[in-house]
């Protein structure tokens, strides 16, 4: 029963496969071998258009550098003020890209677009000493385990845009959302107004797979540069693109993310069944929050659940109880109906 993260997951029988196929030839360094520029070409495929894609190691790797691929001396770039970038990246993002992120407060992990209007009007281009508006950033699922709807992307783009700001989407769980919402890559990107976009492998599948992705490629023009520079260049990158490979065919990628949320979604039918515990607040993706009574969670920790207790988010809709815990609960393309069924099976006592 492991619910902790769908980083503590494994690798995908395919991807394995076609990582261990790689490893047995010869191939150009560097990014330059044919199944590099073979990737690159599928990821135009995928968002119906020419873009600009580069690998990386990590999601933080990948939300910094494409923050630092936008920076402007002095600046400040807008999150959720929960958002990943803000609260669990030690600060990588302000380090590799020289600014600061403001938080923008809105509830359920979405930022607000009156929250969001109202703060970039804080920073305005000629404010040389608290900082100038440079980005804004959003993620894709959130961190509370919400779905932003087309609209809602659209919205903050059309308000970036009016401040002439770069809008950067966090897609370390870019499937799961596309799979909530029912869009393709390019309804919930390009189309809506998103710039730059950092697309997660590795929580759905894959051993080591990030990317970074420029919409329009003239934006990217310096950015194998900044890469280099701060370490991200794999000399075999065709391993990160060897995975891309196997998790993109047959929209293996998509299949994964489905099944991640269908157990998520039973694992939410579940609690809503339960007189002991229930749902903190609704979600869309792979992440459950749930208030369970203590002893609960303890049972399940005895009987070998792995999940993380949580802290209550400034905006939380109810009081958790001093019996009771807020823990969340992410799924994955390994998580089956027995693990689910069998932690709801703990919870009813």
């Amino acid at each position: 029963m492991f619910f902790a993260s769908d980083n503590w997951a494994g690798a995908h029988p395919a991807i394995n496969e076609r990582l261990s196929k790689e490893s047995t030839r010869f191939a150009a360094a560097y990014g330059t071998s044919e199944l590099d520029q073979a990737i690159e070409q599928r990821f135009n495929e995928v968002f119906e258009r020419e873009v600009a894609v580069f690998f990386v190691a990590t999601g933080t790797a990948a939300n910094s550098l494409s923050l630092a691929s936008v920076a402007k001396t002095g600046g400040v770039v807008f999150c959720h003020s929960e958002a990943h970038v803000i609260e669990d990246e030690c600060g990588a993002p302000d380090f590799f890209s020289g600014m600061r992120m403001v938080p923008v407060e809105g509830p359920n992990g979405k930022m607000l677009t009156a929250n969001l209007v109202e703060r970039i009007a804080r920073y305005p281009q000629d404010a040389v000493h608290h900082g100038r508006a440079a980005a804004v950033t959003m993620t894709q699922a959130t961190e509370a385990g919400t779905i932003y709807t087309l609209d809602e992307i659209e919205e903050i783009a059309r308000i970036a845009k009016t401040n002439g700001l770069p809008l950067h989407m966090d897609g370390a769980r870019f499937a799961n959302a596309l799979m909530a919402l029912g869009a393709t890559p390019a309804e919930m990107t390009w189309k809506r107004g998103v710039d730059v976009l950092s697309f997660g492998g590795t929580k759905n599948g894959c051993w080591c797979a990030e990317a970074i992705v420029f919409f329009d490629p003239g934006l990217a023009k310096d950015f194998a540069f900044l890469r280099k520079r701060t370490a991200q260049l794999f000399s075999k990158s065709r391993f990160i693109a060897a995975q891309f490979e196997a998790y993109l065919k047959d929209d293996l990628w998509l299949g994964l993310a489905g099944h991640a949320n269908t157990m998520a979604d039973r694992l939410r039918a579940g609690f809503g069944s339960l007189n002991s515990a229930r749902l903190a607040w609704p979600t869309g993706a792979n992440e459950v929050f749930a208030i369970l009574p203590k002893a609960s969670a303890r049972a399940a920790e005895e009987k070998g659940a792995k999940f993380y207790d949580w802290l209550e988010p400034r905006d939380m809709p109810e009081t958790v109880g001093t019996d009771e815990m807020l823990i969340r609960m992410v799924t994955s393309f390994a998580t089956t109906e027995e693990d689910v069924d069998q932690f709801l099976s703990i919870c009813r006592g």
